[in-house]
């Protein structure tokens, strides 16, 4: 048993523009990482199917899936919002990227892996149950959870999420589902500022200031994160592993470093090993700044293989 690494090489075909910073060049920037720290041969490559409707109709409605099958162009670009677009190949990366969710899913509850990880886009976390947005086509993770809960003997997940930016369309999604703990840390005041005052016992939000570091944000997740995950006891662990808070990234203003996604790696770890069989699985949010994507990646995915 061992780290599986969901991947597809169409996956890095959505392409939002050459100035865009959610580019196809982060999926070559974690891969080349890998490969170049002889980590790529340990893992258990595996090659996602498209997600389909039923699928996606367990996190998102039907006239939200409706219009971005509508809005994929043939040729050129269309726009589901100001930052996010789509190119002939778009539809074809979401629907890969939502099954690179499914099918880890399957492989971690039956056994045939320790924890995965999802190298893919588009991202997911904003996505709203009716609403494409801030890059994110479907909601991955959200799917992927709904997933397991449709699996004998999964009646709680936790998806804890350290993106710089809040998981929106996380919270939108599970707002009234007490099964799915949703746990997420982010820059405060910074995009999207949608949901993070949605309340409810299930939803833990842990807004940081800019400028906050390493000790502000493990201080948050040991604070509320380790409390929420040993009152919910999830049964499976997902993770939405975004990695723009780093202090390098180009896009908000937190200041973590590669040892900071380790050591929050790890405390999901322990958790999952005490309430969930250890199963977990983790996919790609953010990370604009390629070094930076491709070292933290690098690292969340040594410490999962280290069971």
């Amino acid at each position: 048993m061992t780290t599986g690494y969901f991947s597809h090489p169409r996956c890095q075909q959505h392409d939002m523009g050459a100035s865009h910073p959610e580019s196809p060049k982060r999926l070559a920037a974690i891969e080349n990482q890998l490969r170049d720290t002889g980590l790529w041969q340990d893992l258990t490559h595996c090659t996602p199917q498209h997600a389909v409707f039923d699928d996606l109709k367990t996190a998102h409605s039907p006239s939200c899936i409706n219009l971005i099958h509508r809005t994929a162009p043939k040729t050129g670009s269309a726009f589901l919002d100001g930052d996010t677009s789509m190119n002939p190949f778009s539809l074809d990366a979401a629907l890969l990227a939502a099954g690179a969710g499914l099918e880890a899913t399957d492989a971690v509850l039956r056994g045939n892996l320790n924890n995965a990880f999802c190298a893919v886009r588009p991202p997911g976390h904003h996505a709203e149950h009716d609403l494409p947005m801030g890059f994110c086509l479907f909601n991955n993770v959200a799917i992927a959870a709904l997933h397991a809960m449709q699996q004998e003997g999964i009646e709680r997940v936790a998806i804890l999420d350290f993106d710089v930016h809040h998981g929106n369309g996380t919270v939108d999604i599970f707002a009234d589902d007490p099964r799915v703990l949703v746990c997420s840390s982010y820059q405060h005041p910074h995009y999207p500022m949608r949901h993070h005052d949605t309340m409810a016992a299930h939803l833990v939000h842990c807004p940081l200031p800019a400028g906050a570091g390493g000790m502000e944000f493990r201080q948050a997740l040991e604070q509320k994160w380790l409390r929420a995950l040993q009152w919910h006891k999830p049964q499976m662990i997902f993770i939405s592993a975004g990695f723009d808070a780093h202090r390098q990234d180009p896009l908000a203003d937190l200041n973590l470093v590669e040892d900071d996604y380790v050591w929050a790696t790890q405390l999901i770890m322990d958790q999952a090993n005490r309430h969930a069989q250890g199963r977990i699985v983790s996919l790609l949010e953010g990370g604009y700044n390629l070094q930076a994507l491709g070292r933290s990646a690098h690292a969340h995915i040594q410490t999962l293989m280290n069971h």
